[in-house]
């Protein structure tokens, strides 16, 4: 993988910022219906992700360690459960007000760091703007620091198994990981595909792309 520069704290909070206020913008007058939609999350609707997003800057020692208790130790059930419990919780407008009251927040959970509120903004936005038919490009310099975290954190994000045997090149930005067949696409559409969308498959081209799209697409089926 190639050695860049990394973004700075204050350009990776600005960038944080710029994208609660993007989710924010986006679903200014939606429909009930709107918010009610299923997102690219599997276990989340609309409006389940923007709990999820504004519960994430309030999720402090005591918090954390509640909701790990309530979720038998999972941390994906914590995080998933926890989001629809807000949302259910929360009317639509005082979840909106919330969203956008959470647009400058710099709190970030114990055991993260900046970059992986970053990585979240970034794919979460997506995850709302495709089922809502909305296009938002993903800004490049952001995602390729998103990239980096993701392949630091390879682990979590199941990088072995869905992506050995490719080799990833951004388009738009110098990035490259991995090794195998050629996968190409912008910066976004490879984060996309790193942290599990398949949405991102008709973005990427080379001679591994579909191929890749077919396998991870039968995998989530």
């Amino acid at each position: 993988m190639n050695q860049i520069e990394s973004m700075t704290t204050e350009q990776t909070w600005r960038a944080v910022a710029a994208e609660r206020a993007i989710m924010a913008e986006l679903l200014a007058d939606r429909t009930e219906a709107e918010w009610d939609r299923q997102s690219l999350c599997a276990d989340w609707r609309v409006r389940d992700v923007v709990a999820h997003v504004v519960v994430c800057t309030r999720a402090n020692l005591g918090w954390i360690l509640v909701n790990l208790v309530r979720a038998r130790g999972s941390v994906h059930r914590a995080l998933r459960d926890t989001a629809i419990r807000h949302a259910d919780r929360t009317g639509t407008r005082q979840l909106h007000a919330e969203l956008r009251a959470s647009v400058p927040s710099r709190f970030f959970p114990m055991g993260t760091v900046p970059t992986d509120r970053l990585l979240d903004m970034l794919v979460h936005v997506q995850d709302i703007a495709i089922p809502l038919g909305a296009v938002r490009e993903m800004p490049s310099l952001p995602a390729r620091a998103s990239l980096e975290r993701v392949w630091a954190t390879a682990d979590r994000f199941g990088i072995a198994e869905r992506l050995s045997g490719y080799r990833l090149v951004a388009t738009d930005i110098e990035w490259s990981a991995g090794d195998g067949l050629l996968v190409e696409g912008t910066a976004g559409a490879l984060l996309m595909l790193a942290t599990g969308r398949t949405a991102a498959a008709s973005q990427l081209s080379g001679p591994g792309a579909a191929t890749l799209a077919a396998t991870l697409i039968a995998n989530r089926a």
